[in-house]
């Protein structure tokens, strides 16, 4: 997993709980880390250990998993806002950016970061107001893509209707999107 999501996730955790939170859940946790809770956000990393670091913030805080990811993902997007200016300027719905994700912004990560294992995305679109997409990866981040979803909404400016269907036996791994623009 490439280490920018490592580098915000700590980046996250100082900023929505504080730097003492984040110094105790890699002090914690180092033992158990490969990398030993030292990550560049050119990096990569085991996506198992940021898992970890999810799971014990889970366990000091008292906030469920999914919840955390889910956060996490709001962030991430309002910082690939600002890193991927790119990606974005072109762009004014919420529909066009997300239905992009596949054939132009993965695209491109993958030129830069060949190894990268990016979730897939299919879209139907039924009505002008409505986008359905169907997540798949091999980890189980779906809350991150909702909290993605989420942080799009909130970037475009865009109210709309969010609804996330993940099969339990799934783990993660896939989920099916659907949003109204209302």
């Amino acid at each position: 997993m490439l280490g920018i999501v490592f580098t915000e996730f700590i980046e996250m955790v100082e900023e929505e709980f504080s730097p003492d939170v984040a110094d105790d859940i890699i002090v914690a946790m180092e033992e158990f880390l490969p990398s030993k809770g030292v990550y560049t956000a050119v990096g990569e990393y085991d996506h198992t250990e940021i898992l970890q670091l999810v799971t014990h913030l889970s366990e000091k805080t008292n906030i469920p998993v999914a919840d955390l990811v889910e956060v996490f993902g709001r962030h991430l997007f309002s910082r690939f806002v600002i890193r991927y200016p790119e990606f974005f300027d072109s762009v004014d719905d919420i529909f066009v950016f997300l239905m992009g994700i596949e054939d132009h912004i993965h695209r491109e990560v993958r030129k830069l970061y060949p190894h990268a294992e990016l979730p897939t995305f299919s879209y139907q679109r039924p009505e002008p107001n409505k986008l359905i997409m169907d997540y798949s990866s091999t980890r189980p981040f779906s809350h991150l893509a909702l909290g993605l979803i989420r942080g799009a909404s909130a970037h475009f400016g865009t109210d709309i209707e969010l609804q996330m269907v993940s099969p339990a036996e799934s783990e993660g791994r896939k989920a099916t999107f659907t949003l109204v623009r209302r």
